[in-house]
């Protein structure tokens, strides 16, 4: 058959880049709606994402795929419903991972940033995001991203630092705002201080240290305490025992002597200390522990912090100041060894903090840092969930986020590095005092001097980020995209990262635009290998984005990614499932290639009015089942799920049944050919558009061949049936634009179509695994015997359907009502009230026949069991009527076949 021009074979590598220049250069990625163009109606209400700001660093990963895909298929869509669509792109500045990469560089010429001073450091830094900082957008654009790439934005441009400059001096005007000494997390490798957030807590084999904590008095009496850290024993204040533990009754209230120092700090009293851990006795030291901490809060012990900000120890050490923090605790251990102070050691596993960026150590220390006083924003973001303003799905994740704002802690702003955004605080050397300001500063505010330097630290590259729902859109000015795409609709984002931005925007979205950012949170689970592990290079099972869509195409990792994913929930990959949809991608070009040549087999217009076979109407009920799916699982977030129907449709129902039966109706010539061929390109142009979001490169070339082909071949007025003027309205010059299938009621032709269809394919299925079973050629054409029952007239009109797929003779096929007997020599099949005769008899084993026959209506006769058990109880009186009624006309047709295959057996 003429597979009309189409290439062979579906060429991913010349076919995507051109397609998406194509798609941007036609200007399909801009809102169909702009507020900034006439004609502007601003009672259409948009579907807006903003991207979640990928490392300005970073290179593509599977993180990345995964988002970029999830949220491009829910622009797609709402694009092709019509709805003014937006999809807002950028990058984030990174602050420490960006910097890490500079002094790395650095480094390699000998040098620190130190030597070269920040004006040269930071020009270096955006010398270099200039260099690589388009990259991972370039990676972003090949996986089909169809965002405004005129409304791209960086989180240190200059709307966003102004942005960044508003928020922080209106959270200081409403005293939201302080600075002052905190225990804080210190990366000593970085220099600075890190959020709660990005410290990463690893199991690995320590040692608990025990020892004696001496009474000052000089008696020898001791208290054993236990220590992971003893370094900190440097910093200690007091020692906690339990108000109730009868061992230290008689040691509260009087003093011991540090080790080695000679300092005394008293014995205390406090039910926090877990009587079973260790010895029961607990060194406080509140400068170096967050628990301590807070126990000596509550009881006024002096804060000590013995190590500088390069984790070295300080004055405070005594005879180990300038020793690095793990030298100092070996030989801080030997001296207590050699005065007699030491107890014993045990190996022992412990949750080592470490620095998510950097991989060293962190330590709590006592640090100078701004804070924000976060409770009473964390309590509006609680509230716009609780009164469903916003929801999360999964819905899981709801307790989580309502746990980490009910437990939140004042959140430290402010960062020892030189990239980002600089706090904006200047110090006075005349007056003393500090001033605010929304723009840079030559005077002091309070006395005029011009003696003033600004705080040196950055903000917490989280701060800009959360403002970015926002800030993208013009915030704090108040502009036409603000007005009307603000607030915006789904934050697709990994759970990982639902506190370190997602909160602190649903927090922000209230506190500077007294609306909520979004009204869904999606969260997709992350991406695992095909065992179930975490990807890491450690493992060597890192699969890398790039060199899968190299050698397989983008279509084929999208679908997989898709298709595989459940929201919130994590998913296992394998390069092996992505080959699949490679296949799968090959597949849809194939069958367009003979759709595109089924037209040219077909005439241009009827002759009379459509006479739907059983086939044709089977396909379009499906097709209309199938987008009353689809919808009701869009709207459900279930997006995996819808792929996975679709992908069913088009290989399952219209390759390997529709377009098999398309095949005989188009040898049948005039009327015949022409619908089952309007059939063809209808159909396959539906499943294209459903399809188009999950792979849109296949889809959208596909597409554009078969709507040139459909216009020439129909293009005309036709004079009955179709109303084919229609397909110049409905198919537009892109796919990307084309409307979505929408959803209709069901109508009454569907069922009975449906049903009709089943029993044909479960009759040729029957027979396929019979002949399978007897090694029958797939060349050979059988004869065959049919009794239809109930079914006759159903089973006569599609004889010959059943005979081209089942491979019978369709000469040699005989119906009846029903068989007196048994036909000899034949070999039997029951398929509902259809029985099938096929004769094999010199190829059956007769004990073997009987066996299968055997183990059939064994199964037949569970599923009875199982309905009448389902219809006699809870079920039938719960379940709503049209359902009980389908499982008890279920029950009927088990009954029956159950009956046939009784008396083949007694036969």
């Amino acid at each position: 058959m003429p597979e009309h021009n189409l290439p062979k074979a579906y060429d991913f590598t010349s076919t995507e880049q051109r397609v998406y220049a194509w798609w941007e250069q036609m200007g399909y990625f801009k809102p169909s709606n702009d507020p900034n163009k006439p004609g502007h109606n601003p009672d259409a209400k948009p579907f807006v994402i903003s991207i979640p700001p990928p490392n300005v660093t970073g290179e593509l990963h599977l993180g990345h795929a995964m988002f970029v895909s999830m949220e491009d298929l829910m622009i797609r869509y709402h694009r092709m419903k019509g709805i003014p669509t937006l999809w807002v792109p950028g990058s984030d500045h990174a602050g420490i991972a960006t910097q890490l990469q500079v002094e790395k560089a650095l480094a390699k010429q000998g040098l620190n940033r130190e030597q070269i001073g920040r004006d040269e450091f930071l020009r270096r830094t955006w010398e270099w995001k200039a260099t690589y900082g388009a990259k991972i957008t370039r990676q972003i654009r090949r996986l089909g991203a169809s965002c405004d790439w005129d409304r791209e934005r960086f989180t240190l441009d200059e709307g966003l630092s102004r942005a960044v400059r508003e928020a922080f001096v209106r959270l200081y005007e409403k005293g939201l705002i302080y600075r002052g000494p905190r225990l804080i997390n210190w990366s000593p490798g970085l220099k600075t201080a890190v959020s709660d957030l990005e410290v990463e807590y690893s199991e690995e084999m320590g040692r608990l240290y025990f020892f004696k904590y001496l009474l000052a008095d000089g008696s020898g009496d001791f208290i054993p305490v236990a220590t992971t850290r003893p370094e900190t024993i440097l910093g200690d204040t007091a020692v906690a025992v339990h108000p109730a533990d009868p061992r230290y009754q008689n040691f509260i209230g009087r003093n011991v002597s540090v080790p080695m120092l000679g300092r005394a700090i008293p014995v205390i009293a406090d039910e926090y200390v877990d009587r079973e851990f260790g010895t029961g006795a607990l060194k406080i030291t509140p400068g170096h522990d967050p628990n301590d901490y807070a126990i000596g809060q509550k009881h006024d012990l002096p804060v000590i912090s013995v190590l500088d900000n390069a984790a070295r120890i300080n004055s405070h050490g005594g005879p180990y100041a300038g020793l690095e923090r793990f030298e100092c605790r070996k030989k801080l251990w030997d001296d207590m060894r050699s005065a007699g102070l030491v107890i014993k050691e045990e190996p022992y596993m412990m949750k080592v903090p470490r620095s998510q960026r950097g991989g060293e150590i962190v330590e709590p220390m006592i640090s100078t840092q701004w804070f924000v006083r976060i409770k009473p924003l964390a309590e509006t973001a609680l509230q716009a969930v609780r009164d469903g303003r916003i929801r999360i799905v999964p819905e899981r994740f709801t307790k989580v986020y309502y746990n980490w704002l009910e437990n939140i802690e004042d959140w430290c702003i402010s960062r020892q590095l030189w990239w980002g955004h600089r706090i904006p605080v200047w110090y006075c050397a005349d007056c003393s005092r500090m001033s605010v300001a929304r723009h840079d500063l030559l005077k002091c505010m309070h006395c005029g001097s011009e003696q003033i330097s600004q705080d040196p630290d950055v903000l917490d590259t989280w701060f800009s980020s959360g403002l970015w729902p926002f800030s993208t859109l013009g915030w704090p000015d108040k502009t036409p995209d603000l007005d009307y795409f603000y607030p915006t609709s789904v934050l697709e984002t990994g759970y990982d990262i639902l506190f370190f931005w997602v909160a602190r925007m649903i927090m922000s979205g209230l506190e500077y635009t007294g609306e909520i950012p979004f009204h869904t949170v999606y969260l997709h689970g992350l991406i695992r290998d095909e065992h179930g592990r975490k990807m890491s290079k450690t493992y060597g099972n890192v699969i890398d984005p790039l060199t899968v869509m190299d050698e397989l195409g983008t279509d084929a990792l999208r679908f997989t990614l898709l298709v595989g994913s459940t929201p919130g929930n994590d998913m296992n990959l394998s390069v092996k499932k992505v080959e699949a949809n490679r296949n799968f991608a090959n597949k849809v070009w194939n069958m367009g290639r003979f759709v595109c040549g089924a037209m040219t087999q077909a005439p241009a217009r009827p002759l009379a009015e459509p006479s739907w076979t059983l086939a044709d109407s089977w396909i379009w009920a499906r097709l209309q089942a199938l987008v009353r799916d689809v919808e009701r699982l869009f709207e459900n977030y279930q997006y995996g799920e819808a792929g996975r129907q679709i992908y069913d449709f088009v290989w399952g129902d219209y390759a390997d049944w529709y377009l098999e039966i398309a095949k005989l109706q188009l040898s049948e010539g005039g009327d015949c050919a022409f619908y089952t061929a309007y059939t063809l390109v209808r159909i396959l142009d539906q499943a294209l558009r459903m399809l188009h979001p999950f792979t849109p490169f296949v889809t959208e070339e596909l597409w554009g061949h078969l709507r040139q082909a459909a216009l020439a071949h129909f293009g005309k007025p036709g004079s009955y049936g179709v109303n084919l003027a229609t397909l110049h309205q409905d198919w537009p010059e892109a796919l990307i634009i084309a409307r979505w299938p929408e959803p209709r009621p069901e109508e009454d032709w569907e069922a009975a179509s449906l049903t009709d269809f089943i029993l044909v394919q479960n009759m040729v299925r029957a027979i396929r695994n019979l002949r399978s079973e007897k090694n029958v050629k797939p060349s050979k054409r059988l004869a065959a015997i049919l009794a239809g029952g109930e079914q006759t007239r159903l089973v006569r009109q599609q004889a010959g359907v059943l005979a081209f797929l089942a491979g019978l003779d369709p000469a040699a096929v005989q119906i009846e009502t029903n068989l007196p007997e048994k036909p000899a020599g034949h070999t039997p099949l029951v398929v509902g009230p259809v029985e099938i005769y096929l004769p094999l008899s010199d190829l059956v084993d007769n004990a073997a026949e009987a066996a299968r026959l055997s183990k059939e209506l064994a199964e037949i006769e569970a599923q009875i069991r199982r309905l009448e058990g389902l219809l006699s109880g809870p079920f039938a009186k719960k379940a709503p009527p049209p359902v009980v009624q389908k499982e008890s006309e279920k029950l009927a047709a088990f009954k029956e076949t159950a009956q046939k295959l009784r008396s083949q057996l007694e036969g």
